[in-house]
């Protein structure tokens, strides 16, 4: 490897993982620059609020590095963060129970559309979804925000959130439904 070379671009996870818990500081750092905006945008989504996800994603990161020697296999280390990450989410969702305030403000808006009009119904739109994902249980939440935004398949998402396939794929069900119902006047 040469001086200049970006560890990230050179290393796979596994092997990233493996420096990592020999105490290699810089390769962890690659890890976290890697995989913080995904459990970032996991979280803004699941919570509705900047700073609380912020607080998880730290939290996890901080959590993952103290306790990576307990990891079996270094392949797993992505599917530790999603399942980390989203246990979190639904522990403080539990922990500040009823949502009853979203502040459509605290998230991303896509920005691909210049004209104002599309730029308003596009903001809308989100405001929306974020307002019916809120109404959605947070195990559902989790459930269709790991498969539909994050593209985790349904095995994935059993093991995040300790729950079946199956248990999986109904509450997936029942978010499509609900959240169909809901942006029905958006198509």
């Amino acid at each position: 490897m040469t001086a200049g070379t970006d560890l990230g671009e050179v290393l796979d996870d596994a092997t990233l993982v493996a420096r990592a818990r020999d105490g290699d500081v810089r390769a962890y750092e690659q890890l976290v620059r890697r995989y913080q905006g995904p459990m970032y945008r996991l979280a803004l989504r699941m919570l509705a609020a900047a700073g609380d996800a912020e607080d998880v994603v730290q939290e996890v990161f901080l959590t993952v590095w103290r306790r990576l020697e307990q990891l079996q296999d270094d392949g797993a280390f992505v599917g530790w963060l999603y399942r980390s990450t989203t246990n979190r989410c639904l522990n403080v969702i539990r922990a500040r129970r009823p949502v009853t305030d979203v502040d459509p403000d605290d998230t991303e808006t896509p920005r691909g559309d210049t004209r104002p009009e599309r730029a308003a119904e596009v903001s809308a739109q989100m405001a929306a979804l974020t307002t019916a994902l809120a109404g959605l249980t947070p195990e559902q939440r989790a459930c269709w925000l790991l498969r539909e935004v994050h593209g985790r398949s349904y095995e994935e998402i059993a093991e995040a959130v300790s729950a079946s396939p199956t248990a999986v794929r109904g509450r997936i069900a029942r978010a499509r439904a609900q959240l169909a119902e809901v942006m029905r006047p958006w198509r």
